[in-house]
C-alpha cells in the first residue's frame, strides 16, 4: 500500500504527464474542429460567386450546423458513455471530416443546407466527450486548468484558421479546382487523418497508459474513484447512473446556465462566421490579407485567456470575473458597431477579449459541482441548448445584411445579449473552490446542481 506522501505524489506526476502528453492531442483536435467551423466564413463570398448563395441563405447554413448539433447531442452522448471516450471522439473527427469534404461538391443552396446539417450531426457530442474524458483522467484541482488550456485552444484555431483559410482560397484553379474547394477538401481530409491517429494513440482508460508507471495509476484511479465517492454521498448517492436526463431540464439552475452559454456562443459565432465579411470592409483587402487581419482578435483573445486563467486560480468565486468578460464583450461589441472599419477591427479585438475568456470562466461553476453520473449528459445538454446561439447568431446576421446591407444592427444586438447575460451572471449560486477554506464534502452537498443527480 502506497503511503499518503508518495500517492499524492504519484497523482502530481501522473496529472503532469496527462498535460504534457495528452492535452496536445486534445489540442490538435481542436484546432481541426475550428477549422471545419469556421471556414465557410472565409468561403462566403466565392460561395456567393460561384454556386449562388447569398446573404441569408449562407446565415441559414451556417446556424443549421448548431440545430443539428443540438438534436444530437444528447444521442451522441449516450452512445459516448456506451463505447468510451476514445472510440466516440475518433469516430466524431472521422465523420465530421467526411462531410467537410463533401463540400467541395456543393452545387446549390439545398445541398449546402444537407452538408452544414449533416455536419452539426457529425460533431455532435465532441466538447461533452473532451470534458468527460478529462473527469476521467484529471483529477478535480486540476480539471478546471486542463478545460481552460482547451477552450483557450479554440482561440489559437481561430487565429490560425483565418491565414490557413487565405493560402489555401489563393489556390484558384490549382488542379481545376477553386480556393474554395481546396479549402473543404484540404480541411476535412486533416480531420479524417487526425481521427484515424487519435484511435491509436489515446488511452481509453488510465491503466491503459503505457507512459505511467505501476504506482501512478493506482494512485491517480484512486484519487478520482475518492473524489466520486465523495460526489456521490454529496449528491445523495445515484450510483446506478439512471439519469432522466430531459428531467435535468427542470432545475433552473442549469437553465440559467444554459442561456448564459447561449449569449456566449451568439457573440463567439456571430465572429466566427461574419468577421471575415467585416474586415473585408477595410479598403484594398484581399482573401490573403483578410485571412491574417480576421486573426487579430483572436490573438488577442489568447493573451486575454491567459491572464483571465491566472486570476481565476486566485479567485474563490468566478462570478465576478465572468461578469468583467460579459461587460467587455458587450462594451467592445457596442463601440465596433458605431466605429469605421479600421477600428470596428480594433474593437472587436477588444470583444474577443471578453466573449472568449467568458467561455472557460463559465465552465468552471458548473464543472465544480456536477456529479460523474451527471456530469457527460448535463454538460451535454447545456453545450447543446447554448449552442443553439450558433444557429441564431449567423442567421440573424444573414437576414440583417440582406435586408439593411450592413450587420451594423446585429452588433447592438450582440452588445444587449452580453449585457443581459451579465446580469444572470448574478443570480447563479455558485461553490466555493479550494481556495476557500470549506471542506470538498460540505461544498459539494450545497452544490444547486446536486438535485440533477436525484
Amino acid at each position: 500500500m502506497q503511503s499518503v506522501d508518495n500517492a499524492v505524489t504519484d497523482v502530481a506526476f501522473a496529472t503532469k504527464k496527462f498535460f504534457k502528453r495528452v492535452l496536445p492531442i486534445m489540442l490538435v483536435m481542436l484546432v481541426c474542429n475550428q477549422l471545419n467551423r469556421s471556414n465557410i466564413g472565409y468561403a462566403q463570398e466565392h460561395l456567393q460567386a460561384d454556386v449562388g448563395i447569398g446573404a441569408a441563405a449562407y446565415g441559414f447554413g451556417a446556424g443549421l450546423f448548431f440545430v443539428a448539433y443540438a438534436i444530437f447531442e444528447l444521442p451522441s452522448n449516450v452512445m459516448m458513455e456506451k463505447y468510451g471516450a476514445k472510440v466516440w471522439l475518433a469516430r466524431i473527427m472521422v465523420s465530421w471530416g467526411i462531410v467537410s469534404f463533401l463540400m467541395v461538391f456543393v452545387q446549390n443552396e439545398t445541398m449546402f443546407y444537407a452538408l452544414r446539417f449533416l455536419l452539426g450531426a457529425a460533431e455532435a457530442g465532441f466538447f461533452p466527450a473532451v470534458i468527460f474524458y478529462f473527469a476521467r483522467w484529471v483529477p478535480a484541482g486540476q480539471r478546471g486548468k486542463a478545460t481552460a488550456i482547451f477552450i483557450a485552444g479554440s482561440s489559437v484555431a481561430a487565429a490560425i484558421s483565418g491565414p490557413i483559410a487565405g493560402m489555401l482560397l489563393s489556390l484558384h484553379d490549382v488542379l481545376g479546382l477553386r480556393g474554395w474547394q481546396w479549402l473543404f477538401g484540404f480541411e476535412g481530409l486533416l480531420s479524417v487523418a487526425v481521427g484515424i491517429a487519435v484511435f491509436f494513440v489515446l488511452d481509453a482508460k488510465i491503466q491503459d497508459a503505457k507512459w505511467l508507471t505501476a504506482g501512478e495509476k493506482f494512485a491517480l484511479t484512486a484519487a478520482i474513484a475518492d473524489e466520486d465517492a465523495q460526489h456521490a454521498r454529496a449528491s445523495g448517492g445515484n450510483p446506478s447512473g439512471r439519469i432522466n436526463r430531459w428531467k435535468m431540464l427542470l432545475n433552473p439552475q442549469i437553465l440559467l446556465l444554459c442561456g448564459i452559454y447561449f449569449s456566449v456562443q451568439l457573440s463567439i459565432y456571430a465572429n466566427t462566421f461574419w468577421l471575415p465579411s467585416i474586415v473585408k470592409q477595410i479598403p484594398g483587402t484581399t482573401d490573403l490579407s483578410v485571412g491574417f487581419l480576421s486573426a487579430i482578435p483572436w490573438v488577442c483573445a489568447v493573451i486575454a485567456m491567459y491572464f483571465a486563467a491566472k486570476w481565476q486560480d486566485k479567485a474563490k468565486s468566478k462570478r465576478p470575473l465572468l461578469v468583467a468578460a460579459l461587460l467587455v464583450a458587450a462594451v467592445g461589441t457596442l463601440a465596433a458597431a458605431v466605429a469605421t472599419p479600421v477600428l470596428a477591427l480594433v474593437f472587436l479585438a477588444i470583444a474577443a477579449m471578453g466573449f472568449k475568456s467568458a467561455s472557460p470562466l463559465f465552465w468552471t461553476i458548473p464543472q465544480s459541482g456536477l456529479h460523474p453520473v451527471i456530469l457527460a449528459p448535463a454538460i451535454a445538454i447545456i453545450n447543446s441548448l447554448g449552442n443553439l446561439g450558433g444557429f441564431v447568431a449567423p442567421f440573424g446576421f444573414g437576414i440583417i445584411k440582406e435586408q439593411t446591407g450592413s450587420v451594423i444592427p446585429g452588433l447592438f444586438a450582440l452588445a444587449a445579449a452580453s449585457t443581459i447575460a451579465a446580469a444572470l451572471v448574478f443570480f447563479l449560486k455558485e461553490r466555493k473552490t479550494e481556495a476557500a477554506a470549506v471542506p470538498a464534502a460540505r461544498s459539494e452537498e450545497a452544490s444547486p446542481y446536486a438535485v440533477a443527480a436525484k
